[in-house]
């Protein structure tokens, strides 16, 4: 018994052994380069069961799918000498195992020499145009400039640049405060001349609409003073008419009129003397007028 749990350990350590420094395997997500003390020796980039010699070659895996690069952000200045602060990321792939080995070796130290030839690229490119450029349609050209460039460069790493993409182009803050301040001026400089203009126009539209106004009751009253005049025309030709028929009874009935209205209040005192005119009508006989009631 004991005999026979030696052997099953033994086959079990020699297939541990086989198992781990004679076979490998290969993600689809990675690729693999294959070391021999030291020196390269050859690339597998297809997902699968592989061998190698043990204790003398290692592997190192590598991805194979598209790894993001958050560069730092650059300060720039256009050639309109308008400065910028640009803010950019790549997107790439390890594409040569060997080479990437070879030249930068690890992750670490090919994201390190990209982000110095992703942000040189920006500076010169960006230096070589306009603040409005950069801000407006031109960027997608700018980017893709920007992205051939480095790519040229990237391939000495072994690395291809799938996209590079600006996703921030601001002014720094002290001139975003300036450029802020002078926006408010400018701004607050338009409202008061629209304030100014609309005061003076209401101004206008009322000393309109008053001149309109003394216009039109100047009008109204002259008009009423010719309709007044007519009508007091009209009653002094019919007055005139009536008089002209019988005036005796038009003196009697003007008479009564000036009675009623000068005594028709209960409070009237008159002061007058007995043969007074005004009274002509309470005396009878020769005092009293033609046709006065007796």
């Amino acid at each position: 018994m004991r005999t026979l749990l030696i052997v099953f350990a033994a086959i079990f350590g020699v297939l541990f052994f086989v198992w781990n420094f004679v076979f490998f395997t290969v993600d689809q997500t990675e690729q693999a380069l294959v070391i021999q003390l030291g020196q390269p020796q050859r690339v597998v980039t297809e997902p699968g069961l592989n061998v190698k010699i043990p204790l003398v070659q290692n592997v190192i895996y590598f991805e194979k799918r598209v790894l993001a690069l958050d560069a730092p952000s650059e300060e720039v200045t256009s050639i309109d000498q308008k400065r910028l602060v640009v803010d950019a990321f790549a997107r790439y792939r390890i594409v040569d195992p060997l080479k990437f080995y070879q030249t930068v070796n690890n992750i670490a130290q090919a994201e390190q020499r990209l982000s110095a030839i992703l942000n040189s690229n920006i500076r010169v490119i960006l230096a070589g145009r306009t603040f409005q450029a950069v801000l407006s349609g031109q960027r997608a050209e700018l980017m893709r400039i920007i992205r051939k460039q480095t790519n040229d460069e990237a391939e000495t790493l072994g690395i291809e640049i799938v996209d590079v993409r600006i996703r921030r182009a601001d002014l720094p803050e002290a001139n975003s405060t300036a450029i802020f301040n002078r926006m408010r001026t400018d701004r607050q400089r338009e409202a008061a001349d629209i304030r100014a203009k609309g005061g003076q126009g209401a101004q206008e539209i009322r000393a309109e609409a008053d001149k309109q106004v003394t216009i039109i009751l100047a009008e109204a009253q002259k008009a009423a003073d010719i309709m007044r005049g007519e009508g007091e025309g009209e009653r002094n030709r019919i007055f005139a008419e009536a008089f002209s028929q019988d005036p005796a009874f038009f003196q009697f009935y003007r008479s009564m009129q000036a009675y009623s209205a000068s005594m028709g209040g209960g409070d009237t005192t008159m002061v007058l003397s007995p043969d007074s005119a005004f009274f002509r009508y309470f005396r009878g006989g020769a005092s009293g007028a033609t046709g006065a009631p007796q």
